[in-house]
């Protein structure tokens, strides 16, 4: 049996620097629809909300790297998990709902309460995603995720490969079929079950588990990480064209596709990046401040689009050109500024002193390598 993993981070250090880049995607998504345009970054990045589907299989692939074989009480995972993000979500949301007050907007307490309950991704109502912390929505996704991974790390963990593989296979194909046989509902609606509802949002969670466990076994991909972040830019590029064809209301539009169809291309790139740490290689992705910039990307993400609306209704949108640039660099660095201190003064002490006070992890025993991947 393997020991219980310690809750140090960054045994993968190329995630961790990869994560800031997937958070810089949205951040630089929200300067354009939000702020102003700035010629060719915002072309490449007008569908960069695609970041949080990353996100997501990073998650999977991560929590399957890590506790496979560990034997972790659920209760000690899902209090770790609680730990890593709701301390934080509970002083973004609290800052969100004062600029709101600032900005004499009215707030839903019932959206507030269901925010910091972690359950507002689960109603289709639009305030619901508006009543405290916008970007908050996607930690009800990761919370469903959190709460069904020790089952379904029981029912994948001791599968040979080509479960793994047919897995992969079946909810990659599960988005192809559920993107257009959703297409008739109410766009409001569709909007919410394609790209809000955990229940849809978790086939990306589950391609990020089967990535990790056979990772974890031995598995390495066959792209390297320079073909896989050519892919990934790539993708973006081809939804330019498509976009300027296709009406982002209709729902064979790139906004939807963009957050589904990009899963298995994220997958790639980070067990890319993972295997260039497997292999000790240097990637660019794990030095020190890369590090530093993965560790701030979660208040990053929490806290950007906070700090954007409140520069946008202290100053208003500015002028197009090099107005909306320098709008653009003032937003950047203070957002990722207040990032930097949010984890070092909340996130990071609040998560260890929770830790500390939550379920023991018990006796530590003796880890034993993973076995290899079984292909037959």
């Amino acid at each position: 049996m393997t020991s219980i993993p310690a809750p140090g981070r960054d045994r993968l250090p190329s995630l961790t620097g990869l994560r800031f880049w997937a958070a810089l995607l949205v951040v630089l998504y929200h300067l354009s629809r939000q702020v102003g345009t700035v010629p060719v970054v915002s072309e490449a990045v007008w569908y960069g909300r695609s970041g949080v589907t990353f996100f997501f299989v990073l998650s999977g692939l991560v929590l399957a790297w890590t506790y496979d074989g560990a034997h972790v009480p659920a209760k000690l995972f899902l209090w770790r998990r609680f730990a890593r993000i709701w301390p934080l979500l509970a002083a973004s949301t609290a800052l969100s709902v004062a600029v709101w007050a600032v900005m004499d907007r009215a707030v839903s307490l019932k959206a507030v309460a269901a925010t910091l309950l972690l359950v507002h991704a689960w109603f289709p109502e639009p305030v619901m995603f508006t009543g405290g912390n916008p970007a908050a929505w996607s930690l009800t996704d990761e919370a469903f995720f959190y709460l069904v991974f020790p089952a379904l790390l029981a029912l994948l963990a001791g599968r040979r490969a080509r479960t793994w593989v047919w897995t992969a296979l079946a909810v990659t194909c599960a988005t192809l079929v559920l993107w257009p046989a959703l297409s008739g509902l109410q766009p409001t609606t569709r909007s919410w079950a394609l790209d809000y509802l955990p229940l849809t949002r978790s086939l990306q969670f589950v391609l990020g588990v089967v990535a990790g466990l056979a990772l974890r076994r031995g598995w390495r991909p066959p792209v390297s990480l320079p073909v896989a972040a050519g892919l990934v830019i790539a993708w973006h590029l081809a939804l330019i064209p498509w976009h300027h064809a296709v009406p982002d209301a209709l729902w064979y539009s790139p906004y939807t596709a963009s957050q589904w169809l990009s899963a298995p291309i994220f997958a790639a790139l980070i067990c890319a990046a993972a295997r260039v740490d497997l292999d000790g290689r240097r990637s660019g992705l794990g030095g020190p401040w890369m590090i530093r910039l993965g560790h701030w990307s979660f208040a990053w993400y929490l806290i950007h689009e906070i700090v954007i609306r409140a520069a946008v209704f202290h100053w208003g949108k500015p002028a197009p050109g090099g107005a909306t640039l320098l709008f653009w660099a003032g937003v950047l660095l203070a957002s990722l500024a207040a990032a930097g201190a949010a984890y070092q003064w909340v996130e990071h002490p609040a998560e260890r002193r929770l830790r500390r006070i939550g379920p023991a992890a018990g006796r530590p025993r003796h880890p034993q390598p993973p076995s290899p991947v079984r292909t037959h």
